[in-house]
Formats: structure tokens, sequence, C-alpha cells
């Protein structure tokens, strides 16, 4: 909203600073610094707020040191996180881009769903809330929204290089690489990037093509089953992470910051030519979302880290998580999240490997065993003896480490 606000008085009064705000950066750091405010100030208030309503957590005794020291503290926090990446998006970022419109979707989508799993927990006194397949299904749902809409519609798109013969009728642009020239067209494609292969792309549309001809009568269904896929697995990564405090919410700004970094170089077109990466057209107002999305979440880490004084709950937890699949998506970097949000992805496989061993020792042995302590895989950590404080700075280190590693990678051939 102030993005357009200034841009009509730089157009119409010529006001001096008022251009500032064509810049992505400074709007991206305007949408840090007020999403840090908002979290700050304001999740004082809410918090204060949630106390009084007795909004607490309800702590079941499963015998980890401390645990139900956090017995009534207050939760349902993920709408501070929620109001941060809310607000200053629609106040600095242009709201017609697609790419920003799907983001608003995903954020309010997924906080809807975890709001209405933590009102029936707390308010209706339903410690399993909502039901599992109605959160799946709400994830499913996100996903083929996601997927429709990035297969279908005419501004996303991604610059591709081209020689003779041009298979496609459309514009064709010549730009500088170094010292030569190459011409380019922006299409419509179900590329993606993926490290570690051919030209670091790749593409969802050949998936099929073992099967021979007409294969690609199926690329829109395998398009849709990965986004399905991605999403609803990064989803509950990261409402699984959210154990102990300021696990899920440090790795989560940690990833934040990486996709940040993604999304300016996809979407300059002087650096995309510089790295030899995939360039994609207006993705760069993403950006200024994920400077609201970490401010958000280093905002709400000042009360949720150690000791916690509010739980985001699965408000925050299943939104997160949301965000940070269909952002990669976006930005075609979602094959590098088993590396770059590879907590989220060890704590998910830490309980299907916990279950599926008991379940099946059970019924070979006719006596459950486990592979860990305690799943998710911190809780592993807590009944070795560790302090919960320093099993989050640890797993900070390592998501630090796999963000690293994930820039890293868009050099390697």
């Amino acid at each position: 909203m102030l993005y357009y606000l200034f841009n009509y008085l730089d157009h119409n009064f010529n006001i001096p600073g008022a251009g500032v705000f064509q810049y992505i950066t400074f709007r991206t750091a305007m949408a840090v610094i007020s999403s840090l405010f908002i979290t700050t100030v304001y999740g004082r208030r809410l918090i204060d707020y949630l106390r009084f309503k007795q909004v607490g957590e309800t702590v079941r005794n499963l015998g980890l040191e401390g645990q139900m020291q956090k017995q009534g503290t207050p939760t349902m926090g993920g709408l501070i996180i929620l109001l941060g990446i809310l607000v200053p998006t629609l106040l600095f970022a242009k709201l017609e881009n697609i790419y920003v419109i799907l983001m608003l979707i995903t954020t309010v989508w997924l906080g809807a769903i975890g709001f209405l799993d933590d009102y029936i927990k707390v308010f209706k006194k339903n410690k399993e809330g909502l039901a599992g397949k109605f959160k799946i299904i709400g994830q499913v749902g996100l996903s083929l929204i996601i997927g429709w809409t990035m297969y279908f519609h005419s501004d996303i798109v991604i610059r591709q290089e081209v020689k003779p013969p041009i298979k496609y009728d459309l514009p064709i642009e010549p730009h500088m690489r170094g010292n030569h020239m190459v011409y380019t067209q922006e299409i419509k494609s179900t590329k993606t990037t993926m490290p570690f292969y051919k030209n670091n792309e790749f593409d969802y549309g050949k998936v099929l093509k073992i099967f021979g001809h007409g294969y690609e009568r199926y690329t829109l269904m395998v398009f849709l089953f990965f986004m399905i896929t991605i999403i609803t697995f990064i989803s509950n990564g990261a409402n699984i992470t959210d154990g102990i405090d300021g696990l899920a919410t440090g790795t989560s700004a940690i990833i934040g910051i990486t996709l940040a970094i993604l999304a300016y170089v996809s979407g300059n077109t002087v650096i995309a030519d510089y790295l030899n990466i995939m360039y994609i057209p207006n993705s760069g107002e993403l950006v200024i979302f994920a400077g609201a999305f970490v401010g958000a979440c280093v905002g709400f880490l000042w009360y949720n880290s150690y000791p916690a004084q509010v739980f985001m709950g699965d408000t925050g937890s299943l939104a997160i998580g949301g965000i940070i699949a269909v952002f990669a998506i976006m930005i075609r970097k979602e094959l590098m999240l088993p590396v770059l949000a590879g907590v989220f992805l060890v704590e998910n496989f830490s309980v299907i490997i916990q279950v599926s061993w008991f379940k099946y020792t059970k019924k070979k042995f006719g006596e459950g065993k486990r592979v860990f302590l305690m799943a998710p895989l911190h809780h592993h950590f807590q009944k070795r003896g560790f302090h919960e404080a320093k099993i989050v700075t640890r797993f900070w280190i390592i998501g630090i480490i796999l963000a690293v590693i994930t820039v890293i990678t868009l050099k390697l051939r």
C-alpha cells in the first residue's frame, strides 16, 4: 500500500525521496524493520492478552527435564508471526504480483488451519485438536492451488536461452552473457533447479519420458504430485520441529534468509546471468515477503527463546513450514529443500522411522522396539541429558551449515 502511495507522489508531485520505494532492497529493509517492530512491541501485548484469556499450553508428562514447568505458557503465538508477515507485505510489496498473491494466500490458508487446530485444543479442551486428515486435506488443497496456478498463469514464466530452430512463437530478447551475446525467451515451463544435475535444471514434464510417446499429457499430474508432496512434507516437518523453545523459529529464520538471497539472485537479470542460473521474471518482489518472514521469526524469537514466554502452536508452525515450501517452489528451488531444510527433514524422518519400526517389531515379535529414545529427534537428545538450549543452538549451527551448502550448490555443475 505504501509502495503505491509513494509511487503516486513521485510521479505526480516529484517529492524528493519518494522514488526510493522503487528499490526492492529498500522495501525489504523496511519490511524487516516493521516486522520486527510488530512482533516485539505488539507481540508483547498479544502475549498478555493470551495470558489474560488463559490460552495456555496443556503439557503431557513425557518424562523430559523441565517439561512440566511449561504448563500454562500462552500458546497460539503464531498469530504474532502471521501479523509480522502480512502487515509489512501488504505495506511494501506490489500486491498485483502473482508471486506475492500466492504467498499471502499460503500464509492465511495454513495459518487458518493451524489456528483452528489450536482453537479446538485450547477452547474445546480436545487434546487431539483438528483431525489429521483435515490438516492433510487443507495442505493438499493449497498444493493444488499453487501447482495449478504455477502451471497455467501467464505471468509465471522463466527466461530460457534459445537457439535455432526456435520452438516457441514468442518475443526473442538479446542479452550479453560475459563477452558473448545470447538470445532468450520468456516461456511457460515446468523446469526447476536441481543441484548436481545437468545444467542444474530438472524438468517435471520429462519424469514419465521412460514410458515412451505421449508422456507429455501427464505433465500436470506429475507437477501437482510433486507440489503436494513437497508442501505437505515441509509443512508437517516444521510442525514436528516445533517441540522445544526457539528451535523451529530460529531454524526457519535461517532458511528464510537463504531463500531471500536465492529469490534476489533469481529475480535479478544481471546477477542471474553472471551466476548462470535460472532467471525468473517478476519474482524479485518475493524478497520483500522473505524480509517480512525473517523479521517475524526473529522478532518472535525474542519471546520464544529459552525459557519461552509464548509458543507459536500450529497457528505458526504449519504456516511457516508451508511458507518455506511454497516460497522455494515460487523461485524454483524446491528440490534444494532436502539440504536447506535438512533439520525439518531429519525431524520428520525420525518420527516416521520410530513409528514404522515400532509397529513392525510389535507385529513380528509381539513387542514394539524403538530406534530413538524418543521422537522427534530433539526429544531423543533431551532424553540423553542434553539441555534444550544446547540442542537448539547446535541445530541452528547445523542449519547455518546447510544454508551455506545450499548457496554454494548454485555454482556447482
